[in-house]
């Protein structure tokens, strides 16, 4: 393990999450930057911790492969953390992500990058020109 403060490294692990929340980062690189930034532990020895083998470590951390809840919980428990839902909310940095464009809730299964699509569009999907 990586000799920090227990400051510096509740200071990492609460940059790493505000990334992850915040869409900046993928549970999978997340997870990475855990193990390496907040541990200093290879791959063998951290999957061998969390009672995993090396190559699920490896799909995980570059998101393939399709873990379990008490995967994800085991590996993040480890950092005082847990799966759960989240709600979005809005955020100055990250509007889209509100689920609203234009003060108008986004109809059922639209993405953020539609919404902004469709508000460039203008009204009835005519092209701002």
């Amino acid at each position: 393990m990586r000799d920090i403060t227990v400051e510096e490294r509740q200071r990492l692990i609460d940059d790493i999450l505000r990334a992850n929340v915040q869409g900046r980062e993928s549970l999978g690189v997340s997870i990475r930057r855990l193990r390496v930034e907040v541990t200093g532990l290879d791959q063998d020895t951290f999957a061998a911790m969390c009672r995993m083998s090396t190559k699920a470590l490896y799909q995980l951390e570059n998101d393939k492969g399709n873990p379990t809840l008490g995967t994800l919980n085991g590996i993040l428990n480890k950092f005082g953390m847990r799966m759960a839902l989240a709600s979005i909310v809005a955020d100055a940095a990250f509007p889209a992500r509100s689920g609203k464009a234009e003060g108008r809730p986004l109809p059922r299964g639209t993405s953020p990058s539609m919404a902004k699509r469709r508000a460039a569009a203008g009204p009835a999907g005519k092209s701002k020109a």
